[in-house]
């Protein structure tokens, strides 16, 4: 067996009603002075508020900042960074989506290290410090909660990556009650990113594609596959939300440690240029790089199959494989998403230029079990179109 590492969250708290339990982490973690990193969505919800009374329980003072976006791009880490510097944080609790999770890293890392974020885009550029911080994931989805990334938008449409385990949070809380109000589309998409997390690190090219996030990716799939239909169309149904949100983190610790690639690669772009949802961009072009992929890795696909459709455990390899991919395209209709680059208004002549973007990022693509070409990306984006 090759040498690998592995790591993850050092404590991680799961269940109904458990964003309670943030008063104890106020006091053993926090500190006096904790700064919320959210958007204008999840505080509206009243989710904020859940969380601050629990923070008030611990004797913590607290600042919010609600100026997150989807996307979030420099500008938006600048400011909250100053926010929470003004405010003297001791501690950092990001609750909300993936780029509020995203955003909290990095204000935790800015606001002990001093670092310039310029400096510090890419893998293990960084080398300071951060504050103590706490994730919230209010999506089951993104796996930001347990992965040591943050994405960030520069420039009009490019994104970049700051990738260090320093971003890793001392503590997550997954809390199903939090996620109850998620319209059906926002379920179905980021469920489908959750699962795109989980089937690229069990097939990563990475050379740290390891034994510990395969199984996990699997386990994901396995959870995912069984809730996400009764997530997306029963989303009072505490037991499939709780169930989704497990499912995402393992898959979120799986590809911490063994990284994603082409459908990330190629699901960028489009959201960086269209401001399409990440989890509906990675499910746009899922099922065509699945079949670029299919004849390099199709024993991989194979073996993932039973995970999200146990009745193939007994079928054969070649079945096994079609009814993967097949399935997988077919999810989003159950789901009612989108499914075509058209139906969410990109324009066929601009496929190129989605192809050059996709090509940049070389963070992603080289963990791809098949290498691609720029015309391989422009022929999957035409399919998926």
């Amino acid at each position: 067996m090759s040498t690998f590492t592995f790591a993850t969250v050092p404590q991680i708290i799961a269940g109904p009603g458990c964003i309670a339990r943030l008063s104890e982490l106020t006091k053993a973690l926090l500190g006096p002075r904790v700064t919320v990193i959210s958007d204008e969505g999840v505080v509206k919800a009243g989710l904020v508020q859940t969380a601050l009374t629990s923070l008030s329980a611990g004797a913590a003072e607290t600042s919010i900042f609600t100026g997150v976006v989807a996307d979030p791009p420099e500008d938006v880490i600048h400011a909250a960074v100053a926010h929470a510097i003004g405010f003297g944080a001791t501690g950092v609790l990001g609750i909300g989506g993936g780029s509020s999770l995203d955003v909290a890293k990095l204000v935790a890392l800015l606001c002990k290290s001093g670092e310039a974020l310029d400096d510090i885009y890419g893998v293990a550029k960084v080398s300071g410090r951060r504050l103590p911080l706490v994730l919230v994931p209010t999506t089951a989805g993104t796996g930001s909660e347990v992965t040591p990334i943050s994405i960030v938008t520069t420039g009009a449409y490019e994104k970049k990556g700051v990738v260090s385990p320093v971003l890793l949070p001392d503590a997550a809380l997954l809390d199903a009650e939090l996620t109850l109000g998620l319209p059906p589309a926002v379920t179905a998409a980021t469920g489908i990113d959750a699962m795109v997390h989980a089937i690229e690190a069990f097939t990563s090219a990475s050379a740290n594609n390891n034994p510990v996030s395969r199984a996990l990716a699997k386990e994901a799939l396995r959870l995912l596959g069984a809730n996400i239909e009764t997530a997306v169309m029963e989303g009072a149904d505490l037991d499939a939300r709780q169930a989704m949100l497990i499912g995402a983190m393992q898959a979120g610790q799986a590809f911490a440690n063994s990284p994603v690639a082409a459908v990330h690669a190629l699901a960028y772009p489009i959201g960086g240029r269209y401001h399409i949802p990440h989890g509906l961009s990675n499910s746009l072009v899922l099922p065509h790089v699945l079949r670029f992929n299919a004849t390099v890795c199709g024993d991989a696909y194979a073996e993932l199959a039973p995970c999200l459709f146990p009745h193939l455990e007994p079928a054969c390899r070649e079945e096994r494989l079609l009814a993967f991919i097949e399935g997988l395209a077919m999810l989003p209709l159950r789901l009612n998403l989108p499914t075509r680059l058209r139906d969410v208004g990109i324009p066929r002549g601009d496929l190129s230029l989605l192809a050059a973007s996709a090509m940049e990022q070389t963070r992603l693509l080289v963990n791809n079990p098949r290498a691609m070409s720029q015309s391989d990306v422009t022929e999957i984006y035409e399919a998926a179109w």
